[in-house]
């Protein structure tokens, strides 16, 4: 059954709310001739602390739909890689058991059983071992960091896959103890014993460093120090760099160059730095400033626009920024203040919490048509227009 096929079925499946907007979607999307776009180079973050999401199935409906080409888990959750299959989306998968994952015979066994039985028909591209391990307090988790992505690593060359999947970990920013300006970027000088061999393997395996980066928490500890422009890519002066006369319009960027600049001082020039999370949320409790509706939709709407740009930081102009939005849906059951459950750019039901113009249009002009080069409906369409009238 082709994917198309596939993705008509789980709209016809599907609760009536989230049936209505995959039907819209997919008239939007499906096999229109000369209107066509191009995938999105951006990823989402696919989290499931909660106990109202839909089906992985209708995820990968309404992800499709959307031209979202890039997805990541924080487990290797098989009911969404079985969903995703042939699809084409690619995967990061996570496993946060450090300790089980030192043992070469242990992370052999959890490669050869949640990642290889998946490959090729769902592309997995990177295992992602611990999540924010060097911004803890825990010194054991720290110290079996690293043996742990080896060990990982091992599995993945050992099973053959070394050619589709690299294996890294995700930081918090917080491992800097110093960010502005960004060319005075270095790391927390008692995380310099791990995070030194860690950029070590990074370079021997070539897998990518991975930031979790929140201009969001910056705003909300001094709002009154911290322009909102200045984190919401929106029109402002700027900050120049006075070491590099390097000017930034934006925080994101300006946090990327400081871990290159930190990653500099340690002796490597030779990894790129690749954004795991960041995103804002729409929601939060009465001492969460700007915690906005309006504040989200700027801050991914603007973010989303400059990666269809295939922008790059002022260090680096010629490396497009790759990230990774935080996050698909709210999750109502994530612990902490009420901005943890209100990240996401949908509501569990599949509405958009805002609109960002997943369809392109707000990235790129539509193309015009003449009278002589109208879009061909294909019969695909046809059937999804019939059905809906039975379903709907």
């Amino acid at each position: 059954m082709a994917p198309a096929e596939l993705r008509i079925l789980a709209v016809l499946s599907s609760p009536l709310p989230l049936r209505v907007l995959l039907l819209l979607s997919l008239l939007s999307a499906v096999d229109v001739v000369s209107a066509a776009a191009p995938p999105l180079k951006f990823g989402i973050n696919y989290g499931q602390i909660a106990n109202n999401l839909p089906h992985p199935t209708q995820v990968s409906g309404l992800l499709q739909s959307l031209n979202v080409n890039r997805v990541k888990l924080y487990d290797a959750d098989p009911a969404v890689l079985t969903a995703f299959a042939g699809t084409g989306v690619e995967f990061i998968v996570g496993n946060e058991d450090l300790q089980n994952l030192t043992d070469a015979r242990k992370a052999r066994a959890w490669v050869a059983q949640h990642v290889q039985p998946f490959l090729p028909n769902t592309r997995i591209t990177c295992i992602t071992v611990g999540n924010e391990v060097l911004s803890g307090k825990d010194t054991v988790a720290m110290q079996n960091l690293l043996p742990a992505m080896q060990a990982v690593y091992q599995a993945v060359v050992a099973l053959g896959l070394a050619s589709q999947v690299n294996v890294s970990t995700a930081h918090s920013v917080n491992i800097l103890a110093s960010s502005y300006p960004p060319s005075s970027g270095v790391f927390r000088e008692e995380l310099g014993q791990y995070i030194q061999p860690i950029l070590n393997f990074h370079a021997e395996v070539g897998s990518p460093f991975l930031i979790n980066a929140y201009p969001f928490f910056a705003y909300k500890a001094s709002p009154g120090s911290v322009s909102l422009p200045y984190v919401l890519f929106e029109p402002n002066p700027g900050v120049v760099d006075p070491n590099t006369n390097l000017t930034y319009d934006n925080m994101l960027y300006a946090q990327i160059d400081a871990m290159y600049a930190a990653m500099k001082a340690m002796g490597h020039t030779d990894l790129t730095v690749r954004i795991s999370e960041t995103g804002w949320p729409s929601k939060g409790d009465e001492d969460e400033v700007g915690a906005t509706v309006a504040n989200a939709a700027a801050y991914n709407g603007n973010l989303m626009k400059r990666i269809a740009m295939g922008q790059g930081t002022p260090l680096r102009p010629d490396v497009p920024i790759d990230v990774f939005v935080f996050a698909l849906f709210n999750e109502d059951m994530k612990p902490g203040p009420a901005s943890e459950r209100n990240y996401g750019l949908f509501y569990p039901n599949g509405t958009p919490v805002y609109n960002l113009g997943f369809n392109g249009a707000s990235f790129s002009p539509s193309p015009t048509l003449s009278s002589s080069s109208k879009p061909t409906i294909t019969f695909l369409m046809a059937v999804v227009v019939l059905l809906s009238g039975f379903f709907l």
